[in-house]
């Protein structure tokens, strides 16, 4: 008799933005079985969270899950605060950084994978073209698979986490081919970090700009909506 294998389950981090979308791409392209998670932090603005359900039923998530999590009580950005978003080219980790944000989602995220006996995590982070914020770059995954391997009972068990970010030296451009060559619809996407309730983008934060070089350096129109 034929054993029957039992495709392996994932959490995949969905914001809403271009990179978690080809995370999640990359993720079911394995064949794994993907569960959609998003965060309502507190964020500037709803259209995110809308685009991620859009994007995690695209992309054949088998569910999407959205955990609230008020860091608008304790501020400190201007993605959860009455701050100006800055425009880009200052110095030094810019004000539009969330503290502990990746810290307290990759958290929820290895809470929801011990309990649906998932051994991966995966997330949009990059540490090549993105604004210098701490918890995107190589150190803090490994370190945060590290704590989730003595931090839970799966992991004290035998049964380690992996938390895999397959876009952290990956370029814009670079994004953009491998969303296009896995069929990632990016009109489905919203990245600014002031975007409207409908989805348009501002078109000169830091993230709109990044977004757009990406497209212009991979020579392909760029499906962002602009107010």
């Amino acid at each position: 008799m034929t054993a029957i294998t039992t495709p392996a389950r994932a959490v995949v981090l969905v914001s809403g933005g271009m990179d978690s979308a080809v995370t999640l791409a990359l993720a079911r392209e394995r064949g794994l079985v993907c569960h959609a998670l998003g965060v309502d932090y507190g964020q500037r603005h709803g259209s995110e969270l809308a685009a991620a359900r859009r994007v995690a039923a695209a992309l054949g998530a088998v569910e999407h899950k959205l955990v609230r999590v008020d860091l608008r009580s304790i501020g400190g950005s201007a993605l959860t605060a009455d701050i100006a978003v800055p425009e880009p080219g200052g110095a030094g980790i810019p004000v539009t950084y969330v503290p502990a944000r990746n810290t307290i989602m990759l958290s929820i995220a290895l809470g929801w994978a011990e309990v649906l006996g998932a051994r991966e995590i995966h997330c949009g982070v990059n540490a090549v073209d993105y604004s210098g914020y701490p918890d995107c770059r190589p150190a803090f995954i490994a370190a945060f698979e590290a704590l989730a391997n003595v931090a839970t009972k799966a992991g004290v068990e035998g049964a380690p986490m992996a938390i895999h970010a397959p876009l952290m030296r990956l370029g814009k451009a670079d994004i953009v081919r491998e969303g296009l060559r896995l069929g990632v619809d990016f009109a489905l996407t919203v990245s600014c970090y002031q975007a409207d309730d409908d989805g348009r983008a501002c078109g000169h934060c830091d993230a709109c700009e990044l977004r757009a070089d990406g497209f212009r350096t991979a020579g392909v129109a760029d499906p962002t909506r602009y107010r």
